[in-house]
């Protein structure tokens, strides 16, 4: 306690250096922590969405996610409902379980032939219920883009596109896209369809008994703009299925790639439009945890269950990670990117302290040594550089610690946002600091052991001087 209490006289005493060293410490761990909150806002928050949107794990044919993408008939689940009963009621797996839900992915051409256009969508047929319920999921409390499906409660023909698709289609005028400048489609009024006679048909390719039918028919509907769009397909026997759908709502879900594709349907749709009358199956059976950590425990029992009694089928278990390869390529570049930032604001701070300890050693080589003949040991002399190396590290900790936290509630509060490559609109820009326990405890941990590390050399170096020499040093 006494070696402390003079390792913080020295401190004191030497007040210029002492305060640069505190500086360059603090500068330092505001610096890692800062960053390293952005880093865990990136990751929880990517981690989140795919959650949201794909679950912890999912039950897929085997082989399905590399080569079946584009053939949901050949790799479909057979007798899935059975399937996610035995997930929901197994002993194991229920209480770490928030949503089991079925889904079926299909690929398909969607058309508006009132503006002759048509293009190429990637569409999901969901239970809305329990995919809405998915978006709930949120275990770290990040700021959640996630927004239900208008789909419950609606008829089955119900459909939502990516605004990219109602572009393509021409259909922002009728779905109220922002941003998109398109002159709403021409339809029948009431005096124009009065003034059309069969005689006035402008295409000879369409009767006239067609036109004047489809005349009255605008006489009699009412007058509002249309968003049915037809869906092409190939069914379970390769044959063209065709489907009118209503589209309900155009939303951006964030990826324009996947905006200029997205069609959200009702499950029961989407196998009406693969298997028609033939017993319908799906392409995956989501399952979301309700913690990430439980994904092991889970996977093991899942896998179990599955060979237990489901043999007859080749299935596989896929987590998030596998099925979002974008999750575990920013988590390698944002670690690679924290660990070499960390590692170069590390070096920076050893030398600094280093230099101080070796400085201080210079200029009480006298003071040492008379230490050193009034009785003190060689290990009191090194418990006390060590302590003033601690002391600078606790204080810079301290006063760090303090210092990220009101940055990161700045810049939290600045409501600063970016755009990520491919994404189609901005992110806020948030830091996780005191949320991110391990960050915060990691990060104050290695700043006083870095302190410690840099103040031993200097100390042994003071605790070897011999008396005499230490004595006469001028």
């Amino acid at each position: 306690m006494k070696i402390c209490i003079l390792a913080l006289r020295n401190l004191l005493r030497n007040r210029r250096r002492s305060l640069t060293t505190l500086l360059a410490m603090i500068i330092g761990l505001v610096a890692v922590l800062i960053f390293g909150g952005y880093r865990s806002n990136i990751v929880y928050s990517l981690q989140t969405g795919c959650v949201q949107s794909s679950g912890h794990l999912q039950i897929q044919y085997k082989d399905y996610f590399l080569d079946g993408g584009d053939n949901p008939t050949a790799y479909s689940i057979r007798d899935y409902q059975r399937i996610v009963d035995a997930v929901r009621h197994d002993a194991v797996l229920a209480p770490m379980l928030t949503v089991v839900t079925p889904s079926l992915q299909l690929g398909g051409v969607a058309g508006n032939f009132a503006a002759g256009i048509s293009r190429s969508v990637l569409a999901s047929g969901v239970v809305a219920e329990e995919r809405n319920h998915m978006f709930l999921w949120n275990d770290y409390r990040m700021k959640s883009y996630a927004t239900p499906l208008p789909l419950v409660g609606t008829s089955q023909d119900s459909v939502v596109i990516g605004t990219g698709v109602a572009r393509k289609l021409r259909l922002c005028y009728a779905l109220h896209v922002p941003g998109c400048n398109q002159v709403p489609l021409p339809v029948f009024s009431a005096g124009a369809a009065s003034a059309r006679t069969p005689g006035m048909n402008e295409d000879k390719r369409i009767p006239d008994d067609i036109v004047a039918l489809s005349a009255q028919e605008q006489l009699t509907a009412p007058q509002q703009a249309d968003t049915r769009i037809e869906m092409l397909a190939a069914n379970a026997r390769g044959a063209p299925n065709v489907v009118s759908l209503n589209a309900i709502e155009a939303r951006n879900v964030g990826i324009k790639a996947y905006d200029d594709v997205y069609l959200a349907m009702h499950l029961k749709q989407a196998q009406k439009l693969i298997y028609g009358a033939a017993p319908p199956g799906v392409t995956a059976i989501s399952v979301q945890l309700q913690h990430t950590a439980q994904i092991p425990v889970a996977r093991k029992r899942l896998e179990q269950l599955l060979s237990a009694q489901f043999q007859d089928q080749a299935l596989e278990v896929l987590d998030f990670g596998t099925l979002n390869p974008t999750y575990g390529q920013t988590l390698q570049f944002m670690n690679s990117m924290f660990g070499f930032i960390a590692v170069l604001i590390g070096m920076i701070v050893l030398f600094t302290i280093g230099n101080t300890m070796s400085t201080a050693v210079v200029e009480r080589t006298v003071e040492i040594g008379t230490l050193r003949a009034m009785g003190v040991r060689r290990s009191g002399i090194r418990y006390l550089f060590l302590c003033e190396g601690i002391l600078l590290g606790m204080a810079g900790s301290v006063i760090g610690v303090s210092c990220a936290l009101a940055i990161a509630g700045l810049i939290n509060q600045s409501g600063l946002s970016w755009t990520p490559p491919g994404y189609s609109y901005a992110y806020l820009i948030l830091v996780r600091v005191w949320e991110d326990g391990f960050l915060l405890a990691g990060s104050v941990t290695g700043l006083i052991l870095l302190t410690v590390f840099s103040a031993w050399w200097p100390a042994r170096r003071a605790a070897m001087l011999p008396i005499v020499d230490a004595l006469r040093h001028s």
